[in-house]
């Protein structure tokens, strides 16, 4: 049975709530931008059309399914979403987030994360893992914030973009084992650890 989550935290500059049908319009300026999308799975959508079936699909489904640990990061003067931050329902329990250009390198990624592991951890979950691209070592800084260790990296055709990229696997264990999610590294053929 899924775990449910508090649907709102309240951090010291944000709220990060469940998405709504009335953010899709901030979250299309987000999904459009290319240099936010860069390092996304997925292309810049063209129209609010692409932005509603990701609304839909990503966030609003996934709620009704009782998977409730995606959350629009918002600021708290205005409860305008500005971001992102979610974990996967997959078994790498994938951590990421993302976040409107002209709120980078304010710390507001990792002050929305670090609400969202808390509530994580007390949700029960053993572990999580977040990946990111080695030409995106900002998001690897956030990462080691988040007391997050390096474990290893491995290089994925990345779809729907069909290239390859090198990614390294960071993960954070919430009990006291000291156990790695190997899943990516026997996925994939080219895998390695890096001096990092």
């Amino acid at each position: 049975m899924p775990i449910k989550s508090n649907p709102l935290l309240v951090t010291q500059r944000l709220m990060l709530r469940h998405f709504i049908e009335n953010d899709l319009e901030a979250l299309f300026k987000l999904l459009r931008d290319e240099g936010v999308n860069t390092f996304l799975p997925w292309y810049p959508v063209k129209n609010m059309e692409e932005a509603e079936t990701f609304l839909k699909e990503r966030f609003l489904d996934e709620y009704a399914k009782g998977h409730s640990f995606r959350y629009a990061i918002c600021l708290k003067e205005n409860n305008q979403a500005i971001g992102y931050v979610w974990l996967s329902n997959d078994e790498a329990h994938d951590f990421g987030y993302a976040l409107m250009k002209e709120h980078w390198h304010k710390g507001f990624a990792l002050e929305a994360s670090q609400a969202v592991l808390e509530e994580i951890k007390n949700a029960g979950y053993t572990f999580i893992t977040s990946t990111h691209d080695i030409h995106n070592p900002n998001s690897g800084k956030v990462m080691k914030k988040l007391g997050m260790e390096y474990k290893y990296s491995f290089v994925e055709q990345w779809q729907p973009k069909n290239i390859p990229v090198t990614f390294r696997m960071y993960q954070l264990n919430f009990d006291a084992q000291d156990l790695t999610y190997w899943g990516y590294w026997n996925k994939y053929d080219q895998h390695f650890i890096e001096e990092i």
